[in-house]
């Protein structure tokens, strides 16, 4: 791969809001999340501030007095009773920033590894070998999206295909009450129980008394389980007018492997025969080059080629039948940019609500053996037109509030709909 390019791509603008487990570290290295904060707290604190003011991407910090701010925080962060404290009172800092991809992690929070796996390129020259002593990041999880609404219920919003919570029968919609009759918590939920069995206590609808799932959690390689869930997506779903209509999610296009996945699904796979195409872009993380638009491009060849073995295989593969892609308000960054060029270009209906307007360049650096941030350090422009903050509308608007949706999904079934009538 040419290095300036795969430099470019270390940059890529990222944002999730996932939960999907935990690495297990060490008894040594482990604290408990509500242990009492130290002074490595303090000095995670002084680092993000510091690696803020020589790296965010605009050298005026938003008009900000970044000394008086950090000041501020900082006496905060002196008194802080614990490390998910001290993490709140850094990413309030961060907040005043008003800018995307800029966020702190720690050990308890899943994005931190998730974010580790997909930066361990740039992160091999930051240290990661000293976080990650084999440079293999893994945790245990059940790969499922969560969010705590306003109530401060636990709600699954997305469940990774061929994961355990999908093996499980675990639903969008479902209301996570307890793990093992403790308090649900995406990483020390499933902390060494990898090879056993959790139960899920759940409630699926408003009305119902919880009820209990078991679960086995699997030790999970972030980029691998994105890349399985979306090959174990794919599927044909037939609908009216004898139309087969092929979907597909894209859970992270943080790297070529995706991309190339979806052609191998299309030109040999299971959606080969499909009559046209739902292009799933909703949460995960983004990441997508602009040129994986050219996967639907009808005036470039696609050529096949045969070694001398008979091996086929297609080089430049196109999607030449209709498509409708599907974003929603967790469909960040990069995966931003294709919904803007879908839409510019005409490709598609664009299905659900309008995107995060998360739209600006980001790496991750490491912050002691704890701490993870995520910091924009480019601003981006797509077509001359500012996506941060604005994001992108839909053309056919489909609100969706996945509690107690007990795996029903509008905007799904409302593409299925248009291209059934194409």
């Amino acid at each position: 791969m040419n290095r300036a390019k795969a430099t470019r791509r270390d940059l890529l603008a990222l944002a999730a809001a996932a939960a999907l487990g935990a690495w297990p570290a060490s008894a040594e290295t482990r604290r408990p999340p509500d242990a009492p904060a130290g002074a490595a707290d303090l000095a995670a604190f002084d680092e993000v501030w510091e690696t803020v003011r020589d790296r965010f991407y605009d050298p005026r910090l938003h008009g900000l007095d970044w000394q008086a701010v950090g000041a501020r925080y900082r006496g905060q962060a002196a008194s802080a009773g614990s490390r998910n404290e001290t993490a709140a009172i850094v990413n309030a800092m961060l907040a005043e920033l008003r800018a995307s991809h800029t966020r702190y992690y720690t050990r308890d929070d899943p994005a931190y590894y998730q974010l580790a796996d997909i930066f361990s390129y740039a992160l091999r020259r930051r240290g990661l070998e000293r976080v990650f002593p084999t440079g293999d990041v893994t945790y245990p999880g059940i790969g499922v999206f969560t969010q705590a609404d306003d109530q401060g219920r636990t709600f699954v919003t997305g469940v990774v295909e061929g994961a355990a919570a999908h093996q499980a029968g675990v639903l969008v919609g479902d209301e996570i009450i307890s793990v093992d009759d403790g308090p649900f918590r995406p990483v020390d939920s499933f902390r060494g129980k990898v090879g056993g069995a959790v139960s899920l206590s759940i409630r699926r609808t408003s009305a119902e008394a919880p009820t209990a799932i078991a679960v086995a959690p699997s030790e999970i390689h972030p980029n691998a389980m994105f890349l399985s869930g979306l090959k174990a997506s794919a599927r044909v779903i037939a609908a009216s007018n004898n139309a087969r209509i092929g979907y597909v999610h894209v859970w992270s296009y943080a790297g070529d492997r995706y991309q190339a996945a979806l052609e191998d699904l299309i030109a040999d796979g299971p959606l080969s025969d499909a009559d046209a195409l739902i292009w799933d872009l909703r949460d995960g993380w983004g990441g997508a080059q602009p040129e994986y638009l050219d996967l639907f491009n009808p005036r470039a060849p696609t050529m096949q080629v045969t070694d001398r073995n008979g091996k086929t295989g297609k080089v430049d593969v196109k999607w030449r039948k209709p498509v409708a892609m599907l974003i929603n308000a967790g469909t960040r960054s990069g995966k931003e940019v294709l919904a803007y060029g879908f839409k510019e270009y005409r490709l598609g209906e664009l299905v659900g609500v309008r995107t995060e307007g998360a739209v600006l360049a980001a790496t991750a650096f490491l912050i002691g053996d704890e701490g993870l941030l995520l910091l924009a350090v480019e601003d981006v422009l797509v077509d001359g037109q500012r996506l941060e903050g604005v994001g992108v509308a839909p053309t056919v608007e489909v609100p969706f509030d996945p509690r107690f949706a007990a795996g029903s999904d509008p905007q799904l079934e409302r593409a299925v709909q248009i291209l059934s009538r194409s």
